[in-house]
């Protein structure tokens, strides 16, 4: 992915960015920083399953991707129980 599209995709709301990446993955299916920018806007729009898709998908790519700090991440946040909660 090229510095100019991810300029670009900063500056976009998260349904623009994640339709040109979108079409970006169909045209470069093996490039997994992009799997991960989308992972990152699904997350940020609040598609958890969409967002780890993505995030496994880059990993299968390159097992050494950023995607995989994204993805220990995001488990954390989903398995994150406030256990005062529980224990009143």
């Amino acid at each position: 992915m090229d510095q100019s599209l991810k300029d670009t995709l900063k500056t976009l709301p998260y349904q623009e960015a994640i339709d040109i990446l979108s079409r970006y993955i169909e045209q470069n299916p093996h490039d997994e920083e992009a799997f991960t920018a989308r992972g990152m806007r699904y997350w940020g729009a609040a598609k958890r399953s969409l967002a780890i898709n993505d995030f496994l998908a880059a990993i299968r790519i390159n097992p050494d991707s950023p995607a995989q700090q994204a993805l220990n991440a995001a488990n954390e946040i989903l398995d994150y129980r406030n256990k005062d909660l529980y224990n009143p």
